[in-house]
């Protein structure tokens, strides 16, 4: 197996060019690379709080907490360049979500089957 290959994202392989990792055959976009440690980690500080926010307010019944959480959740994501415009400057497409064996990286995953 290539050394691309075998680098992984809590113990999911990440794609060649380090944009995505895959969990059951589907492709999640990586935060963004360029993004200073500190700020990372505050960002995905700020993420965690904002998950375990959505889990006590579906505990607690109260969807307007709940929807107020998932905006968080998501506003985390977006700073992280999980979600929203890409990271990357070449131009190609996000394919964040969609199943790897039907994108670019299909033969590379394909090479991976043995693995995952």
């Amino acid at each position: 197996m290539t050394d691309a290959a075998t680098r992984l994202a809590g113990g999911h392989p990440v794609t060649p060019d380090g944009r995505y990792f895959v969990v059951r055959g589907r492709l999640w976009r990586l935060a963004n690379p360029a993004l200073a440690d500190d700020k990372r980690a505050a960002l995905v500080k700020d993420l965690m709080t904002a998950r375990r926010a959505v889990g006590v307010a579906k505990r607690s019944g109260d969807p307007d907490a709940e929807a107020i959480a998932h905006a968080d959740v998501d506003a985390a994501k977006h700073a992280l360049g999980e979600r929203g415009p890409v990271w990357w400057t070449d131009g190609a497409p996000d394919l964040n979500r969609h199943m790897a064996r039907n994108t670019p990286y299909a033969d590379w995953f394909e090479r991976l089957a043995p693995f995952t």
